[in-house]
């Protein structure tokens, strides 16, 4: 009796897989194609006849009953025609609701099925000579429970009889089991099970009244997730910037932080969305669409969120970088940045084709094969790649550095997988591609170590020749005390008798970083000069025109000038030595080394507390 019961429930399984939902009214006549054989291919002995099929699905579930594992449902689910993007779980529900219409059906005789059939489908129910409980057709008319083969001869519940199989066993839920044996009751069986009568009962969508108030509460605990996790990971992130110093770097990871939250949020309602599918709240068909709509989502919110993560880990790879002295992380630091994203939406590409059931190797083959065509077609932008990844390998300039290339000068913003973002000295932003710079000549100024200085002092010529002197020594005594300034190299000479001055040359190499530190101590040490003139009594000159008159008196004496004795040319040396120190020696520069220079208000706050205390 038990392998009767154990057959019964397996035939009963087999013939909802592969009947369709219809009512007696609007039932079909289903074609009776005759059967092909593939001499090519072998059926599963499992599966090799209606027979064989049903015994391996009543065996199956009744292995279940003992052992409700997923290899013995496995066994079960492979003798039915079920979509393959239908999740484990739902495939699981539509084996037992077969398997429970089957037992409500009635028993049934090994001997009564057949080991073969000339046609592709075989009906199962409903047949009296097959059934043995005939009325239950009457009762319930419209319903078929069928076996169809594939081209390799494999019999299964057909997709038919698997669309239809929810319908029949909501209808049919108040009959007694005939056959077969009773299987624990799932979550959503117990659900089920919980809901009052008058919630039962198919609408006009195929889904019950208690299932459409199970959407709008999944739904509902889904966005009441959603705002929870952002609230948790704002507050988290509230904490850490409590404990952070106020600095603008560490505000700037703060508001990064809380643009983050949202596909945290994303994720975990789509999480509790995935899991109420997955136990079998709807019936197969509309899961499955509905498990695409949220897999796209689920996959929307990891890339968004794999962004945000890439966006934190740069932000705090790039605040590291600017305490180190090398530009080299600078300029690396956007490209790693860029080279993740891309990554991350590569990956979220390959589980949405997932999502889709698109096969990706089939794709991939006809990239290979029209791949001619597209590397012809981007022919530029993989030179423009390639010269990236010269660029970070050469370093012919960095982030910051000052270049000067194809009439192009300005200072290098941004290097990304195409182009480089030049800043010229107007604020213009040029773009310049990254396969120009491999073959263009880059003169790199950021690179460098000194900066010259050449100008012209011009004195008067009435200016004395020991005056001259000590002028010329303050000023080297200068270049040697000033804190950016070349020690090694540097010219300051009496040079030219000019049409309207004495020309003294200075020639000198400022040692700084940046554009802006040159300036102010180009200012700085023009200042100094200025004061050393004034202590000097040295005149500079402008353009004049005189208008001398000779003496036509002959008699008139003429007084050359005096000869210097043999220290007088020493004595104006020390004497512009010693000027130049008093001039600089109560700098602050001669205890502290200026720093870079800074626009913020705190320079001027600084100097204005100063002024005050000092009176």
């Amino acid at each position: 009796m038990r392998t009767t019961h154990t057959l019964l429930a397996l035939l009963a399984s087999l013939l909802i897989a592969l009947a369709a939902p219809a009512h007696a009214q609007d039932a079909p006549t289903e074609p009776q194609p005759q059967a092909t054989t593939n001499a090519n291919s072998e059926a599963d002995p499992d599966l090799e006849s209606p027979r064989a099929t049903m015994m391996s699905f009543l065996e199956a579930m009744n292995d279940a009953s003992n052992d409700p594992n997923a290899a013995v449902y496995q066994r079960a689910t492979r003798t039915l025609d079920l979509p393959t993007s239908l999740p484990p779980e739902s495939r699981r529900i539509a084996a037992r609701e077969l398997y429970a219409v089957l037992n409500r059906i009635g028993m049934v005789t090994e001997a009564q099925l057949p080991a073969q059939t000339d046609a592709e489908r075989f009906r199962y129910y409903p047949q009296p000579d097959i059934v043995a409980h005939a009325t239950f057709s009457a009762k319930y008319p419209g319903y078929i429970i069928s076996l169809t083969t594939d081209a390799q001869g494999n019999w299964r519940f057909s997709r038919n009889t698997m669309d239809s199989i929810h319908e029949f066993y909501i209808a049919t839920e108040d009959e007694a089991a005939r056959a077969g044996v009773e299987l624990d009751k799932t979550l959503i069986e117990h659900i089920r099970a919980a809901v009052p009568r008058s919630l039962k009962g198919s609408t006009n969508l195929g889904l019950e009244h208690w299932q459409w108030i199970g959407i709008f509460l999944v739904i509902l605990v889904g966005i009441i997730l959603d705002r929870i996790v952002r609230t948790i990971l704002r507050v988290i992130w509230h904490r850490i910037e409590q404990h952070a110093a106020d600095t603008p770097d560490q505000q700037s990871d703060t508001d990064t932080l809380n643009k983050a939250v949202r596909p945290f949020g994303l994720l975990a309602a789509s999480g509790v969305w995935f899991l109420a599918l997955t136990i079998g709240l709807l019936p197969p068909t509309p899961t499955m669409v509905l498990l695409v709509a949220v897999k796209v989502i689920w996959i929307t919110g990891l890339v968004w969120g794999g962004f945000k993560i890439t966006d934190l880990v740069a932000e705090w790879l790039a605040t590291q970088a600017g305490k180190t002295e090398t530009k080299f992380d600078d300029l690396l630091i956007p490209l790693i940045k860029r080279t993740a994203k891309v990554f991350i939406t590569a990956v979220g590409l390959i589980y949405l084709a997932s999502a889709f059931s698109i096969e990706i190797l089939p794709l991939l083959t006809g990239l290979g094969i029209g791949g001619l065509a597209v590397a012809f077609a981007a022919k530029d932008t993989i030179e423009n790649f390639f010269g990236s990844v010269a660029v970070i390998l050469d370093r012919p300039f960095e982030i910051g550095d000052w270049i000067y290339v194809n009439d192009v000068e300005g200072t290098v913003e941004d290097l990304g997988f195409r182009s480089t973002r030049i800043r010229t000295f107007y604020n213009s932003l040029v773009t310049v591609p990254n396969a120009t710079l491999v073959r263009a000549k880059v003169d790199n100024y950021g690179r460098r170590k000194y900066r010259r200085f050449k100008t012209m002092v011009n004195v008067t010529y009435d200016t004395p020749p020991e005056k001259i002197e000590a002028f010329c020594a303050g000023i080297r005594e200068i270049i040697k005390l000033h804190p950016y300034t070349r020690k090694d190299y540097y010219h300051v000479w009496l040079n030219a008798f000019g049409p309207h001055s004495l020309d003294v040359l200075v020639y000198m190499f400022f040692e700084c970083p940046d554009w802006s530190i040159e300036l102010r101590e180009k200012h700085r040490f023009m200042l100094d000069v200025i004061r050393l003139a004034d202590r000097l009594g040295v005149e500079f000159a402008f353009p004049t025109q005189t208008l001398h008159v000779a003496q036509l008196d002959p008699t008139a004496e003429h007084n050359p000038a005096n000869i210097p004795d043999t220290h007088a040319e020493r004595r104006a040396v020390l004497e512009g030595r010693k000027l130049a120190r008093e001039l600089t020696q109560d700098q602050p520069w001669k205890t502290e080394l200026p720093g870079p220079v800074s626009f913020a208000e705190e320079f001027d706050s600084e100097w204005e507390a100063r002024g005050d205390s000092a009176g």
